[in-house]
């Protein structure tokens, strides 16, 4: 028996020797068909540079985990995380970016001085005038050599490049170049700040929200023109965020902020508390153009715009104690009720605001005559802000308002662009009502057409909560926009919030 063993041990032995040998054949049979690791042919995704190390820009698909991605991309799951730390913490998010390793390094070659001025000098030749004129500028920091900068959205989107090529006159920072002696230095102060977007400027195929961000891009452009003044100029730096947690976390232990005096944006959720919290420690005012969720006690240089569900219930309480009018509320089921207007009914609940409740099934049955009021004119309030998961009500509605009730539908600013009959009233931060037609006239002199869309319009957005920013680090509470009138409120100490919420029936 104890022979047997041994020769079983012997056999096991040569059987793994037998795979040792094999494996190495595979890794030279590979290097000498497809040449050394780290040189095989890339595949056909984006490419980005993180520390000298060349990546693929991976925008995860639906229903696909670390393996998949793995086997897909050939590269380990601990590579995938060294690159990706936050998908260790949180996980892979449908539509999110992350870094795939391609095997190569690259040598950053670093410019010299005369590379600078020869590409900045061919620049400026090349480039239309300023906005401003020429006793003012707008001056659109590039940062050479660094991939978390957008440096090349101008050239890698087309349309963004024909439409701010005749607003920002690349006048690239001149000053601090010693280009010739004809170059006259302008010495005024330079106040500068920092746009964070999403222009996805490095993505093979750009989504809708992008072009959003463009208009806004464009709508603080504008406002940076009609700032601009004889003792002052201004700077604007401006990133790609993308959808992004690694390029703002990038960002902040960079030194490409340190000058900054305002930051406006990012955009979504994972990127703010990183920036907020950058913010706080170097008390640079951060102004969230479209995100209503932060914690603002515990963010005291935020600036947040958007109304939070709480705001906007306080104001259509104090709208119906006024009014006296009968509110009814159509009953849904709890998981199909909106967080807004469970919040407004807990409201109506805490401020003794009486109201019936109309259950859904007799509203689709047009038998709701119980829950309504012949003496007053009923508010009634849906079960979603969604108009599209409410708008199979709205005929129904119209039949008890033919039958004699007097009706008034809680709406959304959103609802604006539907074909809503009823009357309707909603709260908005989106109220000022001032005349446009300077800006118009601009707007059309330097992109070429009139402005086509819908409310609430994002170049108008960026217009305002650039002006707000400015008039903020000046001291003011309150900047009157084209629209938006926005009136900075400190919450418990902490940040400010938007203030400036107006109660609309149409």
């Amino acid at each position: 028996m104890c022979g047997e063993n041994g020769n079983m041990r012997h056999k096991s032995i040569e059987l793994r020797e037998v795979k040792r040998i094999i494996k190495i054949a595979v890794v030279l049979c590979t290097v000498f068909l497809c040449g050394p690791l780290g040189a095989q042919e890339l595949l056909d995704y984006p490419l980005d540079t993180i520390n000298g190390e060349e990546v693929y820009r991976y925008e995860v698909e639906r229903s696909i985990g670390l393996y998949r991605i793995g086997l897909n991309f050939n590269v380990p799951q601990s590579e995938i995380l060294r690159l990706n730390p936050q998908v260790k913490e949180r996980g892979l998010h449908y539509g999110e970016t992350i870094y795939l390793p391609t095997g190569r390094k690259v040598e950053k070659k670093k410019p010299t001085a005369k590379d600078i001025k020869d590409n900045l000098s061919s620049k400026v030749k090349e480039t239309k005038p300023a906005v401003a004129g020429k006793d003012a500028e707008i001056i659109r920091t590039v940062v050479l050599n660094d991939t978390i900068v957008a440096k090349d959205f101008m050239a890698a989107a087309d349309t963004l490049l024909s439409l701010l090529d005749s607003i920002a006159s690349d006048s690239l920072a001149l000053d601090s170049l010693n280009l010739s002696d004809s170059v006259v230095v302008d010495e005024r102060p330079i106040v500068e700040f920092a746009l964070l977007l999403p222009f996805e400027s490095l993505q093979t195929k750009r989504s809708g929200n992008a072009d959003r961000m463009l208009e806004f891009y464009q709508g603080v452009l504008l406002a940076l023109h009609d700032l601009q003044n004889d003792s002052l100029r201004y700077r604007l730096r401006v990133y790609d965020t993308e959808r992004s947690e690694r390029r703002v976390a990038a960002l902040c232990d960079s030194t490409e902020l340190d000058s900054v005096q305002g930051i406006i944006g990012p955009v979504y959720p994972i990127q703010v508390d990183r920036m907020s919290s950058w913010c706080y420690v170097h008390d640079v005012p951060l102004l969230l153009p479209f995100s209503d969720d932060v914690y603002l006690k515990t963010h005291p240089t935020v600036l947040q715009f958007n109304s939070t569900d709480q705001q906007e219930a306080d104001s259509l309480c104090a709208w119906i104690k006024a009014k006296d009018v009968h509110c009814v509320t159509v009953d849904a089921r709890e998981a199909d009720v909106s967080s807004s207007i469970r919040v407004l009914r807990r409201g109506l609940k805490q401020q003794g605001i009486s109201s019936s409740i109309l259950a859904l099934r007799n509203l689709l049955s047009d038998s709701a005559d119980y829950a309504l009021s012949r003496e007053k004119e009923n508010l009634i309030i849906l079960h979603s802000d969604r108009f599209q998961q409410v708008r199979i009500l709205l005929p129904h509605l119209t039949r008890l308002q033919e039958s004699g009730y007097r009706i008034r539908l809680l709406s959304q600013y959103s609802w604006q662009k539907e074909n809503i009959t009823l009357p309707q009233v909603y709260a908005s931060i989106f109220t000022a009502d001032t005349d446009r037609e300077a800006y118009e006239a601009q707007w059309l002199k330097y992109f070429g057409s009139a402005h086509v869309s819908e409310s609430p319009r994002y170049d108008l957005l960026g217009y305002d909560l650039l002006n707000a920013l400015v008039d903020r680090i000046n001291g003011k509470s309150e900047s009157i926009g084209l629209q938006s009138t926005i009136l900075w409120q400190q919450i418990d100490g902490g940040g400010y919030q938007n203030a400036r919420l107006k109660v609309i029936e149409n």
